[in-house]
């Protein structure tokens, strides 16, 4: 890559992870859009989908609290109902327009209850189509199931190749990748097995990374907060969280990468940022910030509802997540 290839990847990725402003995550898929349309009493068309994400990306004032916007594929390629296309509205709004380019996570051969997430084949002609059309950035997730037996190094290994590919293509396009290896909430394990996966995962997607010649000053990483399943009887304190999630981060990520920018991973809104307060405030040699969806999304959605006359409504309850969000990360 030349210098200002280089140039320009490092500073979008600091411009995406500079506190106090987070990431916007709005990029389900259609059909998990049209599923939490239903759930409000919206009928789901593309218009529906189109709507909600115009709503949100209209917020007056959100460039203040968010620094970029992913987005799925048929929202980046929608226009509003000014003409702008979505990536122009973006801009003139101030954030940052991403792309998810994943085409969802599907089952593992011979591993029960594991996925690979998949979407490589032609993902680098993708890659420059949208990089064409304005995307600064792009997301990748994987998901890893955990229990007291998985998730298995089998499919750590090949979700970590394919987030280390993927994250290739994009820095080859000009693109920022986020790199979002998930280890989910979901179960009855404590944070101590929680901590060991995610070490253990973490260093196996940098391993991966480095293998791809992937510049680790050129990417976002979005993991999840160290957090006792859901299940879990005994839910562990803020400040334990913060002191699991950082030490695990000290041990695994380079001092290189810009920034962390959390997933909510299902976590209620109100405890996600009272997670997020705790890690900000540790003292770690990287950016932290957030890249929530439904932590920040789902009151907007539910306030807004399909209809017109409660637009600025949904635009309220998004705007007071995002700061609330925001505002601690302040220091």
């Amino acid at each position: 890559m030349t210098s200002e290839h280089t140039e320009k990847l490092h500073s979008t990725a600091r411009a995406l992870v500079a506190p106090p402003r987070g990431i916007l995550a709005a990029d389900e898929s259609p059909g998990t859009m049209s599923q939490r349309l239903e759930k409000v009493g919206v009928e789901p068309t593309p218009e529906a989908r189109r709507d909600y994400r115009e709503m949100l990306l209209t917020t007056p004032g959100l460039s203040e609290s968010v620094s970029g916007i992913i987005l799925a594929d048929e929202t980046f390629n929608q226009e509003l109902s000014d003409g702008r296309t979505v990536p122009q509205a973006c801009a003139d709004a101030g954030v940052l327009p991403g792309i998810k380019v994943d085409t969802g996570a599907k089952p593992l051969a011979f591993a029960p209850g594991e996925t690979i997430t998949e979407g490589l084949d032609g993902l680098r002609e993708r890659m420059q189509d949208y990089a064409s059309r304005g995307a600064a950035f792009a997301k990748w997730r994987a998901a890893l199931k955990l229990d007291a037996s998985l998730p298995t190094d089998r499919a750590i290994h090949v979700n970590a190749h394919a987030l280390a590919r993927y994250a290739a293509l994009c820095q080859e396009a000009g693109v920022v990748p986020i790199v979002e290896p998930e280890v989910l909430m979901d179960g009855d394990h404590a944070l101590e097995r929680c901590e060991e996966v995610t070490s253990g995962v973490l260093e196996k997607v940098f391993a991966e990374l480095a293998a791809q010649g992937v510049d680790p000053a050129g990417i976002v990483l979005k993991p999840n907060m160290v957090v006792a399943g859901l299940g879990f009887s005994d839910q562990p304190e803020a400040s334990e969280v913060a002191a699991a999630t950082v030490r695990v981060l000290t041990q695994r990520v380079p001092e290189s990468v810009p920034g962390i920018a959390f997933l909510s991973g299902g976590q209620a809104a109100e405890v996600a940022t009272r997670h997020l307060k705790a890690i900000a405030a540790e003292s770690t040699p990287w950016g932290i910030t957030f890249s929530f969806g439904r932590a920040l999304v789902d009151g907007a959605l539910r306030a807004w509802a399909g209809d017109p006359d409660k637009w600025k409504d949904g635009q309220t309850a998004l705007d007071d997540r995002v700061r609330a969000n925001s505002e601690v990360l302040k220091r």
